[in-house]
């Protein structure tokens, strides 16, 4: 029996049973939508908004050997209210409600109009094993969501808006974070592949007629052979050809954003000094450096991290440390060690996030109540919490994560 018919036999069957009244650990069902103002299966209070800290230790220009301190839980003090005027009265904030014409909603960053007005893409690439690196295309993206897949390791999603990317790869199997993120940004989807119940929730999905993927027989991707790397991960694509394709559908449209990211030159208030930034995954260790230019370079376990299309270092403006309940659910994944099962990441309702940015650290709570809704930001007081104007790169934790270690 194809291993994709049973997965489809195995989710009618947990149907079923629910329907008869029956109990199963975790649905792989799509989750209820209902928002909430905190994740599901968590505790009803209150999330922490500090999701950990480090005793102050001296940052060196280039990140060190990988000799984590050990983290120190902090009680964050939520400071004494102050008067903050309306969103529309606060100079230089761009967002909330909208952006002029010519700038980009992903970035608060004059655009090629010609640019917005094509759909944005999401596009799955591998971080694991590093033999996959350097990855192709990463920093032309507007955002990129590194997450767990399984085993510890992590993959990413890379929201392509106002640049392209030609190759962009290595592609890889889609996970259950992608039936997020493509609605929050009204984005296309490229991926390469997915378990046969994770395959039927795209197929189901209100955004299947923008997926570009061999899952359906979709061309748009290509092998780059590679004698040092397995088949699996030498395949490529390019936003050039996802827009031709998504074009040829009638699918290649302006987006339609429900909300949007502030953005602002200077914070609205000051951070606390953050120069080095370190999460320890488990099986993958990043290392975020800011040099002091209004950006932060990327090492992965303790080496360089480069874009094999420019051969440069991978550079954000943005990093945001968000921490949401990760559900393993009964999606089998993989045969590895015994076999791994998918994480549902559940991205809805509200929960801790640190922004790092200007070299400074800001703790706050992250929000989204509608699956059309992206990602908003907001301080210890429920004031606005802008980002620089630049690119974002998305840190996805488990609540309760204590392997981030800032260091001023």
């Amino acid at each position: 029996m194809q291993r994709s018919y049973f997965w489809q036999l195995l989710l009618l069957l947990i149907v079923s049973l629910t329907a008869c009244g029956a109990e199963t650990a975790v649905s792989t069902a799509t989750p209820t939508r209902t928002p909430t103002r905190t994740p599901l299966a968590v505790s009803q209070a209150a999330p922490s908004p500090t999701i950990t800290n480090t005793p102050p230790s001296t940052a060196t220009a280039v990140p060190p050997t990988i000799m984590p301190p050990t983290p120190t839980a902090v009680t964050p003090t939520r400071l004494a209210a102050t008067a903050v005027p309306p969103t529309a009265t606060i100079p230089g904030l761009l967002g909330v409600t909208g952006f002029p014409d010519g700038i980009n909603p992903l970035t608060g960053l004059a655009t090629d109009p010609a640019r917005l007005a094509r759909r944005p893409i999401a596009i799955k690439i591998s971080n694991y094993p590093p033999l996959v690196r350097p990855q192709a295309g990463l920093n032309s993206a507007d955002l990129v969501f590194e997450h767990l897949a399984e085993g510890n390791v992590t993959r990413f999603t890379a929201v392509f808006y106002s640049q392209d990317a030609n190759p962009v790869g290595s592609i890889r199997s889609g996970r259950l974070i992608d039936l997020e993120i493509p609605l929050m940004y009204d984005a296309a989807f490229a991926y390469s592949g997915s378990a046969g119940p994770v395959r039927l929730m795209f197929k189901e999905s209100e955004f299947f007629g923008r997926i570009i993927s061999p899952d359906f027989a979709h061309g748009g991707f290509y092998r780059v052979a590679d004698p040092d790397k397995p088949v699996v991960h030498t395949l490529f694509t390019d936003t050039d050809t996802l827009h031709y394709l998504l074009g040829e559908r009638g699918e290649d449209r302006p987006p339609v954003f429900e909300n949007y990211m502030a953005f602002r030159d200077e914070p609205l208030a000051a951070g606390t000094p953050a120069t080095q930034i370190e999460i320890a995954y488990g099986g993958t260790y990043v290392t975020w450096s800011y040099a002091g230019n209004g950006r932060y370079t990327r090492w992965t376990d303790g080496e360089p991290h480069y874009d094999a299309n420019t051969g440069q270092q991978l550079s954000f403006t943005n990093i945001i440390v968000l921490a949401a309940h990760h559900q393993e659910t009964d999606i089998q994944e993989d045969d590895a060690d015994g076999g791994h099962n998918s994480i549902q990441i559940q991205i809805w309702g509200e929960g801790p996030v640190s922004i790092f940015r200007d070299g400074q650290r800001f703790d706050g709570y992250w929000h989204r109540d509608d699956p059309h809704h992206m990602l908003t930001f907001t301080d210890l007081d429920g004031n606005i919490l802008p980002l620089a104007p630049g690119n974002s790169f998305f840190q996805l934790v488990p609540l309760g994560f204590d392997k981030l270690y800032v260091k001023p």
